[in-house]
């Protein structure tokens, strides 16, 4: 530095006062301030609102004098720069309870969300997913709590792709505004869980509003199967004036037409790989994976028992319910009308 004050100029002036001061910009408010020059010339001259010369010398000045030289505001500027807090790290205390509700077989979307909900540190969906494809392939285990455990997520958006090309699908785009206030009984989410091998199938059927649950097991994933029990899970509810049913994209659900015709509910899509827009059936497909862990052979599981794990579900007290049932809470918006038999 030779002495001598270099006036800066800069064409857009919220960008120039968003930016960090550089060094020449330092030692020109050192010199002039030495020169007792004004605050406002001194920002006229480094092309720098007044405010932005009065935050610096009080945040960078000797604070035993009161003096204030560049290159000890320099110092301390990287030194904050050092000590700034980086993006939130996948390690330590966030990494051992997110793992903790990945092994309770949460999805990442629903780690995420709950803790994000509970205003706690977390990570995004995709930071999770990652880290459980980079373990699996180091041989361990942790994608077997994922739902969709043979195939990377993809983010969301992805143009390229290809999954879900059912006829005369339609998306959840169209569906109306009024499914999003869960104020109402009779907006249906479904989807099918997976048993061992991919031999047989349950599909779970579920009420967005009260969370009340309907279950039916299927050899396979056959579409016209999966579309039977479907009609057949509905006809206790269509009474209570079943407007819609939103599934995953799946092609076991490529009768979604005859479904209409057959109940008069329309069925929806949701987005590729976008299981949070069905957040209530993942999550009680969470619950049912209590009593059906993954792997289980469901052809050595009866009817009675997905009756019975139905029922239990249906009548255990939620706590966002104010821990009524859902069978409680489907009965008081129906006003206490009789609702169906577990």
């Amino acid at each position: 530095m030779n002495g001598k004050i270099f006036p800066i100029l800069f064409l857009d002036k919220k960008l120039q006062n968003m930016a960090h001061l550089t060094q020449e910009q330092r030692y020109t408010i050192s010199v002039m301030i030495k020169q007792n020059h004004p605050q406002a010339e001194i920002a006229r001259t480094i092309g720098k609102c007044k405010s932005v010369v009065c935050r610096e010398l009080k945040r960078n000045c000797d604070k035993r004098n009161g003096e204030y030289r560049y290159d000890l505001a320099q110092r301390k500027y990287e030194e904050r720069m050092k000590n700034k807090p980086k993006s939130i790290k996948f390690t330590g205390d966030l990494k051992e309870k997110t793992l903790d509700l990945l092994k309770e077989d949460f999805s990442p979307e629903q780690i995420h969300g709950r803790l994000k909900s509970r205003g706690e540190e977390t990570v995004s969906p995709e930071t999770i997913y990652s880290y459980v494809w980079d373990d699996k392939a180091k041989g361990g285990e942790l994608y077997l709590h994922l739902r969709c455990q043979g195939r990377k997520y993809r983010k969301r958006g992805d143009l390229k792709d290809s999954r879900g090309i059912i006829k005369n699908r339609v998306s959840i785009d169209k569906r109306p505004e009024s499914v999003e206030k869960k104020n109402r009984f009779g907006d249906l989410e479904g989807d099918l869980i997976i048993g061992k091998n991919h031999q047989q199938t349950i599909v779970t059927i579920n009420d967005r509003s009260t969370g009340v649950l309907r279950m039916g097991k299927v050899k396979g994933k056959d579409a016209t199967q999966v579309k039977k029990i479907i009609v057949s899970l509905l006809e206790d509810w269509l009474p209570y004036d079943v407007r819609t049913l939103t599934l995953d994209n799946g092609k076991e659900f490529a009768e979604h037409e005859l479904i209409t015709e057959n109940t008069g509910v329309d069925v929806y899509f949701a987005h590729p790989y976008s299981p949070w827009q069905r957040g209530a059936n993942e999550n009680l497909n969470g619950l049912i994976r209590q009593y059906l862990p993954k792997g289980t052979d469901f052809s050595k599981i009866s009817d009675s028992d997905i009756e019975e794990i139905e029922a239990k579900l249906n009548n255990r007290p939620r706590k966002r319910y104010n821990f009524d049932t859902p069978i409680e809470r489907m009965e008081k918006l129906l006003f206490n009308k009789v609702a169906f038999a577990t």
